[in-house]
């Protein structure tokens, strides 16, 4: 039996990815469940997993091609199994390229080649750039370094094998670029404080992340509750189970809290769901996400059935997570299968953060630090270890008494960490 490896969707709002490394090689056996490909999304580098064993027969997408979600990109069969019907992979097109929506065609319904009339403002390619199936050939590096450097890769010459497109090309194309002289203009009027200004190039994570909590802030209604947690206990807690493990096992306060949340997401389940084409989606599994911070940006991770894991379980998992997050090796359905998120920025001693829910998930809660501060406790003020906390839930979905007491079911759990 043929078994195709499709280009996953690691994300609500994915619709491409680009084969980083091809793990395995066509004739290689292949057991369910070992690690084939690493992909790379708009937000990290995951490893993709066979979901059935047999032989690597062949690659549909070479590394450094970037295909659409969905496309057929590899195949697991047996030896003897008829595999002539698939062709090459549709590579989502660079920028100045056409670009295709083609999954894949059988070899006997392709049709006949024809010279294709040029795009719309599309440019001719420059001389001595390879193409193949109309596609610019360029090395990964290349392709990056010119997307972050908005280069067309159609007017690049290519140097390398075949007249493949390198990185020194990219590079002396943009030495180019900025040594031509420019044409003189009337001076622009500025205003009399106006400085002069440097464009930043943003990142494919941070354009990833700029659409997607500018799409949530404009199509999700955001209301908000705050609550202070005496965390006196809790921490008195952490810190005996710390000294008891003598350091193994090392439970955080991220760590209480995403207990606490998943607890509560048990008994507060239309917390736990997605919105998605305007219907509600409630999940079984609590997959509670916990936000990492890296050098291109900021990723949210799930933890995976939180509703089924002890707190030294969560402990384990989360710094697993972070880790792997940071050497870009999580597995797809940690990238994607987020039902609620926790983000704290306790460790940077703010007080408050009031956080962006990250569709399709409908709320986040924000976490600030730990801080000793005077309370009433029992007729008397006391000095008590008090942790602000912020949820921002979606008003589509529930309302604010709602949210009051799921928060209030957090705080219940956090102020009796016994119950942890």
């Amino acid at each position: 039996m043929i078994s195709e490896v499709v280009m996953p969707q690691m994300g609500a709002d994915m619709e491409e990815g680009t084969v980083i490394r091809w793990v395995k090689q066509e004739g290689d056996s292949v057991e369910r469940g070992e690690i084939i490909a690493e992909i790379e999304t708009d937000k990290a580098n995951v490893e993709i997993e066979a979901f059935d064993s047999g032989v690597f027969r062949k690659t549909l997408a070479n590394e450094g091609d970037t295909v659409a979600v969905g496309v057929v990109i590899a195949l697991i069969a047996s030896p003897d199994d008829d595999i002539s019907q698939y062709q090459q992979a549709v590579v989502v097109a660079q920028p100045g390229e056409e670009k295709s929506v083609e999954a894949k065609m059988p070899a006997e319904a392709k049709p006949a080649e024809a010279k294709a009339p040029a795009p719309v403002g599309a440019r001719p390619a420059a001389e001595g750039t390879a193409r193949v199936d109309g596609r610019v050939r360029a090395s990964p590096v290349a392709r990056k370094l010119a997307q972050e450097r908005g280069v067309d890769l159609t007017q690049v010459p290519g140097t390398g094998p075949d007249g493949r497109i390198v990185r020194r090309d990219v590079e002396d194309a943009i030495e180019r670029l900025s040594s031509q002289p420019v044409e003189a203009a009337a001076p622009e009027r500025k205003p009399p404080d106006a400085a002069p200004a440097q464009p930043v190039t943003m990142s494919r994570m941070r354009q990833t992340i700029a659409r997607r909590m500018a799409q949530s802030k404009r199509e999700a209604p955001h209301y908000y509750i705050t609550v202070d947690i005496d965390m006196t206990e809790a921490e008195r807690l952490r810190h005996q189970l710390n000294d008891a493990f003598h350091r193994e096992l090392h439970l955080s306060v991220n760590d209480l809290i995403v207990k606490a949340s998943a607890m509560a997401l048990a008994r507060h389940p239309m917390f736990n769901t997605w919105l998605v084409d305007g219907e509600v989606r409630q999940h079984q599994a609590i997959n509670v996400c916990i936000a990492i911070a890296l050098e291109d940006g900021l990723i949210a991770p799930a933890i995976l059935e939180c509703g089924s894991k002890s707190l030294a379980q969560i402990a384990q998992a989360s710094r697993s997570l972070a880790e792997r997050a940071k050497s870009g090796s999580l597995k797809p359905e940690e990238y994607s299968g987020g039902t609620f998120t926790v983000s704290n920025l306790g460790m940077y001693q703010v007080e408050t953060l009031i956080a962006i829910i990250q569709p399709p998930q409908t709320a986040i809660l924000g976490v600030g630090a730990v801080r000793s501060a005077p309370m009433v406790r029992e007729g008397e003020v006391v000095i008590a270890e008090l942790m602000k906390v912020a949820l921002s839930a979606d008003h589509r979905v529930t309302d604010g008494a709602q949210g009051a007491q799921f928060l209030n079911e957090i705080r219940r759990l956090l102020e009796n960490p016994v119950a942890l």
